[in-house]
């Protein structure tokens, strides 16, 4: 059983975490010829960290390296972040003006384009004014550091992941194509043999009408 004050510490525990905790968004979606989303940020000086990659197009036959648009725009409409043609990019950018951000993509492929798409808040809240044992402050900044590291696990591992799930698919995409190649040829071979052996039979036959004449 856990006494009050071992109850106590873990309420306390839990309090000092929920500053740490980090406004995050990750989807997949598949996208035509543009689509925006909009995320509202609440605090001035934020760290945006935002990546995206191209998993797919919507044909197996369909190889480019032609990428995506995207532009990030902050509630002003000022433009922050400008991504031209990639399949891939990973970018990071502080708040100046708090409200809501829009990130629009643009496809300029004829295709529809699969996009893994992730953006993660980083916010630290300051105990000055509310600390007054001179423990707390190397506490809370061990567990900003902790939260950081953890943070930016998880978000590299979001990132290879996307592009792993593009290279898998891409070397399937090879695989199909190679095989439907080999078949191609095979058939082509097969036919070309099967006229040749039309053709020295038409030939012999001609010489054999000949000869008995």
């Amino acid at each position: 059983m856990m006494d009050g004050r071992g109850l106590r510490l873990g309420y306390f525990l839990v309090l000092c975490l929920v500053p740490f905790l980090r406004h995050a968004v990750a989807i997949r979606f598949v996208m035509d010829r543009g689509e925006c989303f909009s995320h509202n940020i609440d605090y001035e000086g934020d760290t945006v960290h935002v990546s995206f990659v191209v998993i797919k197009a919507d044909t197996p036959w369909h190889y480019s390296e032609d990428g995506v648009d995207l532009v990030v725009k902050d509630p002003n409409g000022n433009q922050l972040h400008d991504s031209r043609a990639k399949v891939s990019d990973k970018f990071e950018f502080m708040v100046q003006k708090r409200g809501v951000h829009r990130f629009c993509f643009t496809n300029k492929s004829p295709y529809h384009e699969t996009v893994d798409f992730d953006v993660h808040v980083g916010h630290f809240s300051y105990f000055d004014q509310h600390a007054k044992d001179e423990h707390f402050g190397p506490l809370f900044e061990q567990m900003r550091k902790l939260d950081e590291d953890l943070y930016n696990i998880q978000f590299e591992q979001h990132w290879l992941t996307a592009q792993t799930d593009r290279q898998a698919i891409l070397n399937e995409n090879m695989s199909k194509r190679a095989i439907h190649k080999a078949l191609l040829e095979s058939a082509a071979l097969i036919a070309a043999s099967a006229v040749q052996v039309y053709l020295l039979r038409r030939l012999f036959e001609r010489k054999l009408g000949a000869s008995r004449v």
